[in-house]
């Protein structure tokens, strides 16, 4: 795009803003109305292309989310906010209009802010008062941005100390103050002259003390300097720490030295805590509990300072270990961080590219592209004395997609915009640095080639072995896009030159260091692992190589760096990663919707925060979790969990005959015992002969069979004997009817199962050499197709559920929202082809039998059964590659 392209969007894109509701017709007048202007002169086809820009930024909109709280919480902020100038909160929303915040977004974050500043406690209020609360964001989605809103609200409402704690690295805590800086300071704290900037550009009287700054923590030295008596402050004093023993220590006794005395114990200001990453603060989430233990203490002793404080934890995910880390459900409820009080959940704009986006929706596996070539030069697992002896062709083909992306981005006129690329490949910091000086190495063999060859005619070019390579990548990524490579070749070396290879950890001096770049852009491949994985933003993110082996929910989440915005090169994103890495993200992305969804009900139903913790903490999703947190001090660790209102399955097989062989049986003997007592082989006209369905089935038959099934260890949540004690549970509820499917599918191809007599869907078989007698179901840890949970209702049923869903914007409905219409428990049994490879020949003789229950919700309190998870199961499936990474070199 040409200057003058970017100057009238510049000078016509606010003016468009703040019509409110501009139409076609108004956008593209405003347009051409500064268009004849010299300066501002651009052609008819980039008028039309700046005015569908502009209409694509102003569609964007979001929804206000749902909070659930106590009943100590009242009223206050509405009222207040006559007697309240919003200052500061004024300054951030202008500057987030010049930042070109969508209209609609903007005025969301405005009410979500009020309605969490309304959760606080009125700062005015005279005596001792506490407030604990959480903020459910996405990843990468704004929190940052929601919970600067929330500062300067609480400072005009009259909070006088605020404090954020931005995580446990340095590069977080480094970039959340100058975003601090930015939206509420108004002034550079990491330069010496602190210069005035963002929002000080719209009013500078009344700027906020911090004793932190862009490029160091809390310093007792600093602060004794300053002194200070926070009740003498006419302004705010705001402070970014860093999650550490030694900062959270020194702050608290720096605030007791100036601000206690002989005539006061506790401080007796308003403050406001803002845990950033909380579900990193627990007790238990370090591989060192006692150091955890510290820091946990620490952050309650500052609280406990103050006799008027607030605390509000921001996550990205409801697991949540402050939910489920505690040993009992009194203990949780009774934690001195758990947040009693109020639960918000944000939405995300409808612009967010997140995993709902990239996992659920049918469109999403375009931006996915599997690593299957690892082994031989960076194995899954594997030691911090690992040489790397080359790259895998996996991961430099995704080196030069980054490039072309990047040539793309040229080409659309954003070549000084930040791009960067992530590679995610090894918790160690050895092996980070060999990766980073390889990948090094082969870009700059790609940018020599370039030099030497690029500017030569296409079939001069092309006989160059690193051009070759980039144009096939270009055929197999971008070609559909309507570029031809005559003019991607053009801009290669424009492209590729400025690209550095960063590595980023806890041991390296390379970091990320956008705002040096605010002209040209920081074009930047970043190596790492959990520096990567928390909070930090990779600007301009476009393609992410992620390897790692973990079936951890919270840490698959955090390491979702690529979740966020990608305006104008969306349709560029790229995500190389394992197909079983795949599966674990498809799987908790819908278990978090499946909590968010809960919390929307928990809210009509005025239910509670505590209510709402202990729903998680019954989450079957929660068994790995709280495992891996306790895991270290014992043998085996029982876990309490609800399967009401859960779908299980057994994704994770034996493969031994004799097993096989009595699964079979087993639903062989079901088949036969309802055949027997209901007259009825189960076909069913309604499922269009795919399926056979029995209703109205007693439970003690389904609880037999799954007693009788050979369940394979892998497949946790599928423990015979807690499932059968469970459905035992339900029955005392009332729940005794069941629904019973034999499910099949419509392809007349399919073979038929020969005991079952339903056409068998078939899969690709995973076997694992490395665990005897296990074969998966796929890579995705999934059985079923959807639509499975909507057997068993009525066509009427399903039309309401569809219509439901399609009013509150749901796109490729999931099976929970069936289940919340489910009157019955509904026993799936599906025979499975497995295959070698995805359309290979079968792996054995006759399917393998598989199974999945839904459950419906229970009213009131759910039942719960115990499971157990022990030390030999955790050592062969998840080993230690989910340990802090801190503690290994990184």
């Amino acid at each position: 795009m040409s200057d003058a392209y970017e100057m009238l969007l510049t000078v016509v894109r606010p003016l468009i803003a703040k019509a409110g509701a501009p139409t076609p017709e108004n956008i593209r007048a405003t347009i051409n109305q500064f268009r004849v202007i010299p300066t501002f002169s651009v052609s008819d086809d980039d008028a039309e292309r700046l005015a569908k820009e502009i209409e694509s930024q102003l569609d964007i909109h979001m929804t206000l989310g749902s909070a659930v709280q106590d009943e100590t919480v009242t009223e206050w902020y509405p009222a207040a906010k006559a007697g309240i100038e919003p200052y500061y909160w004024d300054r951030y929303r202008l500057l987030m209009q010049e930042r070109n915040f969508a209209p609609q977004v903007l005025a969301t974050l405005d009410e979500a802010t009020d309605r969490i500043a309304g959760l606080l406690e009125d700062p005015r209020k005279s005596g001792e008062w506490d407030r604990r609360g959480m903020v459910v964001g996405h990843v990468q989605s704004g929190k940052t941005a929601n919970y600067t809103g929330l500062i300067c609200k609480a400072a005009d409402a009259g909070y006088k100390l605020i404090v954020v704690i931005a995580g446990i690295h340095n590069n977080l805590r480094n970039q959340t103050q100058q975003r601090i800086d930015e939206g509420f300071v108004g002034r550079d704290s990491g330069k010496p002259n602190k210069p005035f900037i963002g929002v000080s550009r719209f009013a500078s009287a009344k700027t906020p003390i911090t004793l932190t700054n862009a490029t160091s923590d809390f310093n007792t030295k600093i602060a004794e300097a300053a002194g200070m008596d926070i009740g003498a402050l006419n302004v705010p004093l705001v402070l970014v720490i860093k999650k550490n023993m030694h900062t959270l220590r020194n702050l608290t006794e720096w605030l007791r030295a100036h601000n206690t005395g002989w005539t006061k114990s506790l401080v007796d200001y308003p403050m406001l805590l803002i845990d950033d990453e909380a579900d990193n603060a627990s007790i238990n989430t370090s591989g060192n509990p006692d150091e955890a233990t510290k820091i946990n203490k620490l952050i309650r002793g500052l609280l406990n300072l103050f006799n008027r404080k607030c605390y509000v934890g921001y996550t990205a995910t409801p697991f949540a270990n402050i939910f489920i880390d505690p040993d009992n459900d009194d203990e949780m409820l009774q934690g001195d961080l758990f947040p009693k009080n109020f639960i918000v959940t944000l939405d995300p704009p409808n612009n967010y590219f997140g995993a709902s986006r990239i996992f659920q929706e049918e469109e999403g596996g375009e931006f996915l592209r599997p690593i299957t070539d690892n082994a031989d030069h960076l194995p899954l697992v594997h030691k911090q004395s690992l040489a790397v002896t080359g790259l895998p062709e996996s991961l430099m083909e995704a080196v030069r997609v980054f490039v072309l992306a990047r040539a793309l981005r040229v080409l659309r006129g954003q070549g000084s915009k930040h791009t960067s690329m992530l590679v995610n490949a090894s918790r160690f910091t050895a092996v980070q640095k060999q990766l980073r000086n390889l990948i090094h190495d082969y870009l700059d063999r790609v940018v020599r080639a370039i030099r030497h060859d690029g500017a030569k005619s296409e079939a001069d070019a092309l006989r160059n072995e690193h051009l070759q390579d980039l144009r096939q990548s270009w055929e197999r990524e971008y070609r559909s896009l309507g570029v031809s490579w005559a003019q991607i070749q053009g801009v290669l070396l424009e492209a590729a030159a400025p690209i550095q290879v960063v590595e980023v950890n806890s041991s390296s001096s390379g970091s990320l260091a956008y705002d040096a770049y605010p002209d040209t852009g920081l074009q930047v491949i970043a190596v790492g692992g959990f520096s990567l994985s928390r909070g930090l933003t990779l600007e301009g993110l476009t393609v992410s190589y992620f390897l790692r082996n973990s079936m951890m929910y919270d840490t698959l989440l955090q390491m979702g760096r690529w979740f966020g915005y990608r305006p104008g090169y969306e349709d560029l994103c790229r995500i190389w990663m394992p197909p079983e890495a795949r599966g674990w993200y498809e799987h908790v992305s819908e278990s978090i919707e499946e909590l968010r969804d809960e919390l929307r009900r928990m809210e009509q139903a005025k239910m509670t925060p505590a209510q709402f913790g202990l729903r998680v903490r019954a989450h079957p999703d929660t068994l790995i979790v709280t495992a891996k947190n306790k895991m270290r001090t014992a043998q085996s660790v029982p876990v309490v969990i609800g399967l009401s209102g859960r779908f299980i399955e057994t994704y994770a097989l034996y493969s031994d005959r004799a097993r096989t062989d009595a699964n079979r049986m087993a639903a062989v003997a079901l088949i036969d015992r309802l055949q027997e007592i209901t007259g009825s082989d189960g076909q069913n006209a309604d499922w269009q002969d795919r399926h056979r369905l029995w209703q109205g089935v007693d439970y003690a038959l389904v609880h037999d069979f799954i007693r009788a099934f050979k369940n394979n260890d892998r497949s946790i949540a599928t423990q015979s004997e807690p499932v059968a004690a469970f459905i035992n549970e339900v029955a005392k509820t009332g729940a005794k009817n069941w629904d019973v499917a034999i499910v099949g599918v419509s392809e007349t191809s399919a073979p038929t199962d020969p005991d079952l007599s339903v056409r068998c869907q078939s899969r690709a078989g995973v076997l694992e050499t490395a665990h005897k007698d296990l074969v998966l179901v796929g890579t995705r840890n999934r059985v079923s197709s959807r639509g499975v949970e909507a057997i068993g209702l009525s066509e009427e049923q399903r039309q309401s559920v569809k219509e439901d869903a399609r009013a509150r914007g749901v796109k490729n409905l999931p099976d929970f929202e069936y289940r919340k219409a489910r009157q019955r428990p509904l026993l799936v049994i599906q025979p499975v082809n497995l295959t070698k490879g995805e359309a290979g020949d079968s792996m054995f003789e006759l399917p393998l039998i598989t199974w999945g229950i839904s459950f419906p919700q229970a009213e009131g309190s759910p039942p719960t059964v115990k499971y157990a998870v022990n030390g030999l199961w955790w050592k062969q499936y998840i080993g230690d590659d989910d340990r802090d990474e801190e503690l290994d070199q990184e």
